[in-house]
Parts: structure tokens; sequence; C-alpha cells
């Protein structure tokens, strides 16, 4: 008995995979419990679609990655932070405060948790960070840190 499966099913497979069941197993444990329907021509054909739909879903966020990759790596964010004497800041330049100060001026929004600090920013200066933007796609920030007054 060929199956579509719904859910990933341990020793079995992933979900939207095609396989071949014993008839008792597919019968009377995979399709009451919904975890598969039966591979009907209908069913196959309504596989096939959504995987294109989904394929075309990936195509288009990679293309966008992309493009937020390139507009990343074209400004520059200037971030303001108080000091001691020393000219050392107080505390550091965090990955959220990047994220805000990238958003309100230049309208690119980009989750905290992808910007990637190898070290703390702990003084003033133009560094390079790292944001990860998914599909492999990798984007670099230029950040401008200057005194408050």
């Amino acid at each position: 008995m060929k199956v579509i499966l719904q859910q990933d099913i341990k020793g079995q497979g992933k979900k939207g995979q095609l396989k071949e069941v014993s008839d008792g197993y597919g019968r009377n444990y995979l399709l009451p419990r919904g975890l598969a329907i039966e591979a009907t021509a209908d069913n196959l054909n309504t596989m096939r679609l959504k995987d294109k739909a989904r394929q075309a879903q990936i195509a288009k966020e990679r293309a966008q990655a992309q493009e937020y990759a390139e507009k990343l790596g074209a400004v520059i964010v200037h971030v303001k932070a108080k000091a001691g004497a020393g000219g050392k800041l107080f505390g550091s330049v965090t990955s959220k405060e990047i994220a805000e100060a990238l958003a309100a001026q230049h309208g690119i929004t980009v989750e905290k948790n992808q910007i990637v600090q190898s070290e703390p920013i702990k003084q003033f200066g133009t560094f390079q960070v790292k944001c990860k933007l998914g599909y492999e796609i990798t984007g670099t920030i230029h950040v401008m840190v200057t005194e408050e007054k």
C-alpha cells in the first residue's frame, strides 16, 4: 500500500514523502490516526502542487535574503553610546541596539538574534558585524559607535 505521510514518523520517513508500507500497518495504524493519507491520483497531484508552491516560497525568501545582504553592505549604522572619562563605554553596544538603529535610520528590519557579534563592542569606532539572514546567506553591517552628548 502506498501512502503519503502527513507527519514525520520515526523509522518511516518525513512529512510529504511517498512511502510503501504494509497493508495492515497503513490501514490499521497510519490512516486512522491521520499520520498518512492513501496515495490516490488526486492526493499525489495535491502533494506535487504543494511541493511546487513550497519550492517557490523558498526561492522567494532566498532572493529577499540576498537583497537584504546587499542593502546591509551599503549602509552605515550610527549608534550613540554613553562613555566614561577614559573613552570606554558604559556596558557595550548590544545586538538589540544595532537592530533598532538599523530600523530607525534605514528602514531595514532585522531580528536581534540574527545579528552575530564575535566580541562585544566596548569602545568608539567603526565595526563590522555579521548578520545571518537565513539560507546560508550572511550580510555585513557597518556600525559606527559615537559618543552621546
